[in-house]
């Protein structure tokens, strides 16, 4: 004997069916119907939104700021212009993939991070070069 592979279920939709108050279908287990499966996709804080990217029009991809990243890791703040620098790596994997939101806000954050960076670089050199100018010119 071979085992059957239908079952009986209450489908929504179906309240009057053969006159019973609760509906009940015979189906198959190939032909059970499930929500479509959404893409993974990795994400940092709130998850990108598909559905609210389709009532703007494309604008081309997002811009990831990897030169600025690249730029901000000569400053000596370094876990701060390494983390924008990682952020805008992810952005432009997201944009690859075609998470233009996701990458539009991965960009900004990298962009973000890269410009803090070189504002407390450039303020750290400057300060280094007067408390060394400073010192030398007692002697």
């Amino acid at each position: 004997l071979r085992g059957s592979k239908s079952f009986t279920a209450a489908l929504p939709g179906e309240t009057e069916r053969n006159g019973h108050s609760l509906g009940y279908k015979s189906v198959s287990v190939g032909h059970l119907e499930a929500p479509p499966l959404s893409p993974s996709r990795l994400s940092l804080g709130r998850a990108s939104s598909t559905a609210t990217s389709t009532a703007a029009p494309e604008q081309g991809r997002p811009r990831d700021y990897l030169v600025l990243a690249i730029f901000s890791c000569f400053c000596p703040v370094w876990p701060l212009n390494i983390v924008g620098l990682v952020f805008s790596i992810m952005s432009r994997n997201s944009g690859q993939q075609g998470d233009t939101d996701g990458a539009r806000r991965l960009g900004h954050m990298a962009r973000l991070l890269s410009i803090v960076s070189i504002v407390l670089g450039t303020i750290i050199i400057v300060l280094y070069i007067a408390l060394t100018v400073r010192g030398n010119a007692s002697f």
